[in-house]
């Protein structure tokens, strides 16, 4: 019976774990880090760094689970998302909504208390946006969806930032231009891949309104736009060579990618360049950390 036990709780916890999203939640938090850190010439001070990050993870992760009771009808007839915790019929719709929204009123709370009122504000307009007019309404409205709401999704440096400087700044903007124009060719790999199961539902996705080839040809126009945009920050004066240098090497890696999808003769070339996608991200705001970092070691050891 104890075993019996231990293993229904250790479900459950799996369970609401999974209707945070940690994989995505951990990239937003990533993001937000770096934020935080590009914003600051030392360190950032400890507090807002730790009640920065939970805050804003927290907020993230209240939108991930509203995204799963709102989706919950569709996500039962995708095969991507029918293996998730409401689908399964492991947590309902009601738990996850009080769930999420203890993370979100939590998250609030400390972003108000513990860091300050901009940084609040502005996760909260984050959360409604992606959760209330992304989930509920463009995602269902028209097949520009991922780029309009791509504005919640590229705001978590802008709120790492506004964290540790109380204020949004033209480096915080140029953070949010980088993951704005990133979304649209990261999701649309997937959405290409995934076509058959959203014309399925009635998902109004580019590649079931417009078809894959024309999707491709976005793919390719939104990747040559991002690879202009992550050199402004070296334009700017926010970065220096390093930085340059890598972002180059890898915005050519994603044209490949790009162009190799674009060509259509390869039917895995949809999820490698979605893989590519985050791994691009996450190498690019490493490089604008080590590079932000990298002068004051040199000054030390100097």
């Amino acid at each position: 019976m104890a075993t019996t036990a231990l293993k229904t709780t250790t479900a459950e916890w799996r369970d609401y774990l999974a209707l945070c999203k940690p994989n995505v939640v951990a990239l937003i938090v990533f993001t937000a880090v770096v934020g935080m850190l590009l914003a600051s010439p030392g360190m950032v001070p400890l507090d807002v760094f730790v009640f920065g990050t939970l805050g804003i993870g927290l907020a993230s992760a209240s939108a991930a689970a509203i995204n799963h009771v709102v989706d919950q009808k569709i996500d039962a007839v995708m095969g991507r998302t029918r293996g998730r915790p409401l689908p399964q019929g492991a947590v309902n719709g009601r738990e996850a909504l009080i769930f999420a929204v203890a993370l979100g009123v939590v998250a609030m709370l400390i972003l108000v208390l513990l860091v300050n009122p901009l940084t609040a504000l502005l996760t909260f307009l984050s959360l409604i946006g992606y959760a209330v007019v992304y989930t509920m309404y463009l995602k269902r409205a028209t097949p520009q969806n991922i780029v309009i709401g791509g504005a919640a999704g590229a705001a978590p440096p802008v709120l790492g930032w506004a964290a540790v400087t109380g204020s949004v700044d033209p480096g915080a903007l140029l953070l949010f231009l980088i993951i704005f124009a990133w979304t649209p060719p990261h999701f649309w790999a997937l959405a290409i891949h995934r076509e058959e199961e959203y014309r399925k539902v009635d998902m109004p996705m580019l590649p079931v309104t417009h078809g894959k080839d024309f999707t491709r040809l976005q793919i390719l126009f939104y990747t040559v736009l991002l690879l202009v945009v992550t050199l402004l920050p070296y334009g700017y004066g926010m970065s220096g060579g390093l930085y340059l240098g890598g972002a180059l090497v890898l915005g050519l890696g994603f044209l490949y990618y790009a162009v190799r999808l674009y060509r259509g003769d390869d039917d895995r070339m949809p999820m490698r360049t979605f893989g590519f996608s985050i791994t691009y991200l996450m190498a690019l705001f490493a490089l604008l950390l080590v590079d932000h970092y990298v002068p004051n070691l040199m000054a030390l050891i100097g």
